[in-house]
């Protein structure tokens, strides 16, 4: 028996190793930020899909199988999914990271496509394993289809801010800048989106981060849009670190 046991938890240790080598070895851009309750680790992984990795959780948003071989991440406790467009939401890489006890946290139109999750409307807070979520919401103002319907309009997306401790992180999803963003306060860490037409162009991000005054900046789901503008634009705004990172 105490052989067994032996065998057991090294095959247990060698099983952990290989996770997190799999993990550090990615190509993905990885940062970490220090919060009261230990590190949070932020792991980049293109367009508008993140992971966050705090107090054992990991923590998935906008899972898509074009920017990563989920089969290779690690299972998510959690999943936030901002919007139903397929550049956020993917079924088949939510699939692939669920495990039992996943809670998926999404907008009603993702809800419908899933069958699953629990929905957050905009301006909703709840307390989920032990972080507090709330829905911002995400839309466009300015930029609209032909046929004059906004890209996303209003109601139907989700960005999220997530408190991690002692550090809130706010994550945009696909959306301008928008009154309910530009009310924002606390703000540690924000992804704010620059893809043009969809998105915010670097005026409307700059003016974002004057507004709410985040401590770092990451752009993301910027697609061809030159983040040099952007830094151009902040150059003289010291309150906010922007940090631009690869996106695959």
């Amino acid at each position: 028996m105490d052989q067994f046991i032996a065998v057991l938890s090294t095959f247990s240790i060698i099983i952990f190793m290989v996770a997190s080598m799999s993990l550090s070895q990615t190509p993905f851009e990885q940062d970490t930020i220090q919060t009261s309750q230990g590190p949070l680790a932020i792991t980049l992984i293109g367009h508008g899909t993140l992971m966050f990795t705090f107090n054992k959780m990991v923590i998935q948003v906008d899972p898509v199988g074009r920017y990563a071989d989920y089969s290779t991440l690690p299972k998510a406790d959690m999943i936030l999914v901002t919007h139903h467009h397929g550049d956020h939401l993917d079924a088949a890489a939510i699939a692939q990271i669920t495990q039992t006890g996943t809670e998926i946290i999404l907008t009603k139109s993702c809800a419908q496509q899933l069958e699953k999750g629990t929905v957050l409307k905009n301006g909703e807070v709840k307390k989920i394993k032990g972080l507090t979520i709330e829905a911002v919401p995400a839309y466009n103002l300015v930029h609209k289809r032909d046929n004059g319907e906004p890209f996303h309009p209003r109601g139907e997306g989700n960005g999220y801010v997530i408190t991690f401790s002692d550090k809130k992180v706010y994550i945009a999803g696909d959306t301008e800048n928008v009154p309910e963003m530009l009310k924002l306060t606390g703000i540690d860490i924000a992804f704010l989106p620059m893809n043009l037409p969809y998105t915010m162009t670097p005026e409307m991000v700059a003016n974002a981060v004057k507004a709410f005054k985040p401590g770092i900046l990451y752009p993301y789901h910027y697609g061809e849009t030159d983040v040099n503008q952007l830094l151009t634009l902040l150059r003289d705004f010291p309150e906010t670190e922007v940090r631009v990172r690869k996106l695959q």
